[in-house]
């Protein structure tokens, strides 16, 4: 059954957890609330552990098999968390997740999160294997009066009292980027949660003129302009201003997108259109500079190395994610990166 991602945590609080649960989509915030949701609620429910497994080149189908029949000394109930970086289990994944939704145990939680797929995932055996017996979710950027619904209930969640004015500014401000928007309504609730002042955009702006997003933003611009060592000076800033690290790895993964729709539009058309890729006049000759450093080749690898990046941050593997994301600078310059560090 597909549960919508605004109605998730209440059709999980009030209907309860099932054997398996499927979140897929390529939006960050919503996936992680999401999780987070089902693992505080797993957690009251006696799901002490946590098992993280990632589907990658290198994972063997029997680590799931193996973790669905291992017994905890320190807990009855086992809760997994799969990651399937392509959204696909393949032939013997396939094979694995329907044999395990046939048989499912009150004492077991799988939780299976990828990016976005297709229609013809969700009609394959294993995706409807497991939704017979679960639920999915899957989540989309917001946009327009959605995005603004977000922000609305996130501020109310918060106890900000917020004027219309001042989340249509919130929302231009974080650019459908949930993970921005967040971060700014938990510094307004520290100043002016349950204090009965209303937050309008003057007061918003004030204080977002020196916030460490536009810090970000001209971290991305340094890196498309190719001035490496301006952008790592940048980094070490918001690494002190503890700037949460998947915003910054959103903006690259967007600005790789970018480049790759740029490159391709030009190969097909013989130009680019700016406008109809929503790219500002003022960042225009970024992206042309930009793309005459960088080759296709280049671009598809920067983006096989953010995608694996995105999944070592969610996954929490790392300890020093700012080093990652240091590396991940480089990822713009013209160099050869195939053997690039990532953790």
């Amino acid at each position: 059954m597909q549960v919508y991602p605004n109605r998730f945590q209440q059709h999980i609080q009030q209907q309860g957890l099932t054997p398996f649960i499927l979140v897929f989509g390529d939006e960050p915030q919503q996936k992680l609330d999401m999780i987070d949701s089902v693992r505080i609620l797993a957690k009251s429910q006696g799901f002490d552990e946590r098992q993280t497994l990632i589907a990658d080149t290198d994972f063997s189908w029997s680590q799931l098999i193996e973790a669905t029949q291992s017994m905890s000394l320190f807990s009855d109930k086992q809760y997994i968390e799969l990651t399937l970086p392509t959204g696909k289990p393949g032939t013997e994944g396939s094979k694995v997740l329907t044999a395990i939704a046939e048989n499912p145990s009150i004492d077991t939680l799988i939780l299976i999160q990828g990016p976005k797929i297709a229609k013809d995932v969700q009609k394959a055996k294993w995706f409807k294997a497991l939704d017979a017996k679960g639920i999915f979710s899957i989540c989309y950027p917001l946009e327009g009066k959605q995005l603004i619904q977000w922000i609305e209930q996130r501020c109310r969640a918060s106890k900000v009292n917020i004027s219309p004015a001042g989340v249509n500014l919130l929302a231009d401000f974080s650019e459908g980027n949930l993970l921005a928007a967040k971060q700014e309504i938990e510094k307004l609730a520290l100043m002016y949660a349950d204090n009965g002042q209303q937050v309008d955009e003057k007061v918003l702006a004030a204080g977002m003129v020196d916030q460490s997003r536009f810090t970000v933003f001209q971290f991305v611009d340094d890196l498309l302009a190719g001035d490496i060592q301006k952008a790592i000076k940048i980094l070490y800033r918001l690494e002190s201003e503890g700037v949460e690290p998947n915003i910054i790895l959103w903006n690259l993964i967007k600005e790789a997108q970018t480049l790759a729709e740029c490159q391709a539009m030009q190969s097909v058309e013989g130009s680019i259109n700016f406008n109809k890729l929503r790219i500002w006049q003022n960042k225009q000759s970024l992206y042309k500079n930009a793309l005459r450093r960088l080759t296709p080749g280049h671009i598809s690898l920067m983006h096989n190395h953010l995608q694996q990046a995105d999944l070592i941050l969610k996954s929490e593997t790392t300890a020093r994610p700012y080093i990652l994301l240091s590396h991940l600078a480089l990822l713009f310059m013209p160099a050869a990166l195939q053997h690039l560090p990532l953790n």
